[in-house]
Parts: structure tokens; sequence; C-alpha cells
């Protein structure tokens, strides 16, 4: 029969070698990569390096063929470029935008109000999404890699609904370009149609995204449990069972977006001038501003 002590050496050395085995991985994507400059260094962060090892199950040749995509569609799509005047015109109703809490581990809280859809140009929406999961990142705290979403149905019909296609690109970009930043995502009381949609979304989620997926029921204990396990109840707001007012105040959020652009240019070595453009842009004839981008 295995003592307790002996369980516990087994244990300890086991864990031990897994660090060792992750920390040799760790090194051989380091050196696969080769020498990195610019934004593209500044990106591979050792966490970065770990979090691609994580969701590719530490295989090397996956973890380095998938940060090699992002870094080239990082370099085209530029996130750490997208501007709150940019798509400020999309966060106007308040469909997805950084909680003024955290969750029990520290995490920045994303909400989605897919109910609230202002707009129509897919393209701008996913740009948004974009721009706030950039905004959730920069905002983490010292240590913290991960943040959560809270997805609240309220108003939600298949006549605003975003297409499959949206819906995938979305999942796609998530997945592949923020590998294990997202570390569970809260559907709260969706309507039974909603299970319709899924059931086709879901086959493009990886299995690692699949388990972080939690639906809660208002009815349904064990699922308040779980979401409350995560959320302090005095900072939950009601539309997910807390007590706590949901205030969505578009210009004060605004104003908070204005200074985290100044923020994310100082932190990506890019100057930003007072009127939100960078010193690398050419500022636009005030008219061209009137009309909103398609």
């Amino acid at each position: 029969m295995i003592s307790l002590e002996m369980f516990r050496r087994w244990s300890n050395s086991h864990h031990e070698q897994d660090a060792e085995e992750k920390q040799q991985k760790f090194s051989e994507l380091k050196a696969a990569l080769g020498p990195l400059s610019g934004r593209g260094l500044q990106y591979c962060s050792d966490a970065c390096l770990n979090r691609y090892l994580e969701a590719r199950s530490w295989n090397v040749d996956k973890a380095k063929k998938m940060l090699e995509e992002t870094l080239r569609w990082r370099s085209t799509y530029k996130p750490e470029e997208i501007r709150w005047h940019e798509v400020a015109v999309e966060g106007e109703t308040g469909k997805v935008f950084r909680a003024n809490f955290h969750d029990r581990h520290g995490r920045t809280v994303l909400i989605l109000r897919p109910g609230k859809q202002n707009t129509t140009s897919m393209d701008n929406q996913i740009r948004h999404l974009v721009y706030l999961i950039e905004n959730a990142i920069l905002n983490l705290p010292e240590g913290q890699e991960q943040m959560a979403w809270l997805i609240d149905f309220t108003g939600w019909s298949i006549t605003n609904n975003v297409p499959i296609k949206s819906a995938r690109d979305t999942v796609n970009i998530l997945q592949n370009h923020y590998p294990e930043r997202l570390a569970v995502a809260f559907l709260y009381s969706p309507p039974r149609i909603f299970e319709a949609f899924w059931k086709v979304v879901k086959y493009f989620l990886d299995p690692k995204t699949f388990q972080k997926v939690k639906f809660v029921y208002p009815k349904n204990k064990d699922s308040v449990d779980l979401m409350r396990s995560y959320f302090d109840v005095d900072n939950l707001p009601t539309e997910f069972g807390g007590k706590a007012t949901l205030q969505y105040d578009h210009e004060d959020f605004s104003r908070q977006m204005a200074q985290d652009d100044v923020k994310a240019a100082k932190l990506w070595g890019f100057d930003e001038h007072p009127n939100g453009y960078s010193g690398a842009e050419v500022v636009p004839e005030p008219e061209s501003l009137a009309s909103p981008a398609s």
C-alpha cells in the first residue's frame, strides 16, 4: 500500500520533472523563433511563449507555427494601433465594454450584450471587439494573463444575431491570436433559440476554448454557484443575478479609453498626439470624420 509520504514524494518529483520538461520546451521555442525585433520582440514575452505552448499542448512546432501566424496577423491588422475614436460608434450602446470590477482572481472582465447591437459592418464590429480585448490585456494586473467574459442575452433575438461567418471569424481571432487569454465566458440565461445557433458555433471551438464556455441559468443552482465562485455577488450586476447596478456611460467610457490609448501608445513605443492620432499617421481632413467608416 502506498503511504501518503511516498505519494507526496512521487507527486513532487513528477511536478519537478514536468516543470523541467516545460522549461526545455520553452527554450526550444525561443531558439526556434530566432532573433526578433521591434513589436514582435515586445509581443513575444516569456509569458506569451508559455501561453502559445499551453494552447498547443506543449508541442513546440505547433506553438511556433501558431505564434508566427499571430505575428503575421498583428503586422497587418495592427491591433495595438486601433484607437477608440475609430471604433467609438460601435460602443455607443454598450454592447461590449470593460467592466469596472474584476473577478475573484483579479482578472479584467468584459461585458458583452449582443442584444444591444447597433451597427451592420461586421469588419468594424470585429475591430471594436479586438480593440477591447487589447484594452482588457492592457489593464490586467501584474502576473495575471487572462480575462473573463460575461455575456448578457437581454434583448437578444435571432434578428440581431451575428451571421455564422462573423461568429467564426471572431472565434478564430480569439483562439488563434489570443490563446489562453480567456479564462472563462459565462453565457447568462441564453434564450432557447440561441441553442440552435450554438450547435453550429461550437464546432469552430477547439476543446480548450469549449471547456471555458459556461451556460448559466437562474433556476439552475449549480450553474449559478459556479458563476458566483468566480465573482463577488456585490460586484456582479443584477443582469447576472448579482447586487450591483450595471451602468454604461458612453462619454465616461470614451474618456477612459482615450487615456488608455495614450498608455497603449507609450507601451508599444509610438507617439500619441492629443487629438488621438499617432505621429506616424496622416490626420484626415475634418469633413472626412463626419461620415462613419463602412
